[in-house]
């Protein structure tokens, strides 16, 4: 599998991973992702170059957004002083389910947000949706808090503020064979665990 940076060319592709994966989730029980993403907002991102693709042959297998940029009003400001690299709309299309693409991903994020010289992987995660975040919780996210006012819509109830985050950490095993151009070189010293405590 290869993964490189979405184009343009991706939106149609990506909105309609979106939708795979609300109704997807609304069979599950979810009310996750159930108003249609604007598509003016994914194009935004996608020219900002911080989409992801995961290709496997001809076929999209999977995707991720890994920005530098934090939502506003979920990490306090302390931690935004902290360089850290935050996961959004992490996608896995259901012909690629049970391969642990998602957590491979998580990895090769981690990994990126590490040589960029980032502390921390950071994520915010559905409120309602408790399977999600158990999933990040396995996969070595610790939970921080959940947020749940101050949402987009006239600043009523956040829909997504269930806060994780984990240590960056180098790692080869995520096993893509990565297109994308790599981040600026860490810095000459990158803190310990202990001292990102």
């Amino acid at each position: 599998m290869i993964i490189e940076r979405a184009t343009a060319d991706d939106l149609e592709v990506l909105l309609a991973f979106r939708q795979e994966a609300a109704s997807w989730l609304t069979a599950l029980g979810s009310d996750q992702w159930q108003r249609p993403y604007p598509a003016d907002r994914l194009l935004a991102t996608i020219e900002a170059g911080v989409v992801y693709m995961v290709r496997d042959g001809s076929v999209t297998a999977a995707t991720i957004t890994l920005t530098p940029d934090a939502e506003d009003g979920l990490w306090t400001e302390q931690e935004l002083r902290e360089e850290s690299r935050f996961v959004n709309k992490l996608t896995v299309a259901r012909t690629h389910a049970g391969q642990d693409l998602g957590g491979r991903l998580l990895d090769w994020a981690g990994d990126r947000a590490y040589r960029s010289g980032a502390h921390w992987l950071r994520l915010d995660a559905w409120t309602t949706n408790k399977p999600l975040q158990e999933y990040y919780l396995r996969h070595g996210f610790e939970y921080v808090r959940t947020v749940t006012e101050g949402g987009a819509v006239n600043g009523g109830p956040r829909v997504s503020g269930w806060l994780g985050q984990r240590p960056t950490a180098p790692s080869g095993d995520h096993n893509f064979k990565d297109l994308t151009s790599p981040p600026a070189a860490p810095p000459s010293r990158h803190p310990s665990l202990e001292e990102r405590a």
